[in-house]
């Protein structure tokens, strides 16, 4: 059975995106400083990539908020991984979307767009991006596991990861440390 994993790079004041996230930065000022560990070329950086092995293994689809559909298309040159599909969590749907890269974009509401991306995974994970949907899938009850990769940068300002949100989590496994910490945790529920 699936389950919907956030799996997140976020900066140790709390940040998925640095400041001034635009069309020419999707990541923000500095942003993309978050994701050098996935080069495994860091200290210990063959932890880094062992962890990122092992994580692609498990996407059998993926959920993504409109902002960062709208910002990644272009880079990403179709679907966030070739041949996956992805779920566009929006209130503007529109017919399904073919990417370049042989993956479709669906755009459906939040329980829709949870419910399909489930389905198409089947045995693997529904992977999550965007602070934003993260944050509605917690509020929700859908979230069910949280991945974070704690990358030792201060951005000071960007897109905070979970904002004001309360949860109930509890540590899977132990961290594994390469040039980034990275943790799990099983979400027990939001905390109203």
């Amino acid at each position: 059975m699936s389950r919907i994993v956030l799996d997140v790079s976020v900066s140790l004041d709390g940040f998925t995106t640095g400041p001034n996230v635009r069309e020419e930065e999707p990541m923000g000022d500095g942003g993309e400083r978050l994701h050098e560990w996935h080069a495994g070329k860091g200290p210990d950086g063959e932890a880094d990539a062992g962890v990122l092995r092992e994580s692609d293994g498990t996407i059998g689809a993926v959920l993504v908020g409109r902002r960062s559909f709208d910002l990644g298309l272009g880079p990403w040159g179709g679907t966030p991984w070739p041949g996956v599909p992805t779920f566009v969590v929006t209130h503007r749907t529109r017919e399904d979307l073919l990417g370049d890269n042989g993956g479709t974009f669906a755009f459906d509401g939040l329980e829709a767009a949870a419910r399909r991306a489930e389905e198409a995974a089947g045995d693997k994970d529904v992977w999550v991006l965007g602070a934003d949907v993260a944050r509605q899938l917690l509020r929700a009850g859908l979230l069910d596991e949280v991945r974070i990769h704690l990358v030792p940068l201060l951005l000071g300002e960007g897109t905070p990861l979970f904002a004001g949100e309360r949860a109930e989590l509890v540590p899977e496994g132990r961290p594994v440390a390469g040039s980034v910490t990275h943790l799990r945790y099983r979400v027990l529920k939001a905390v109203r």
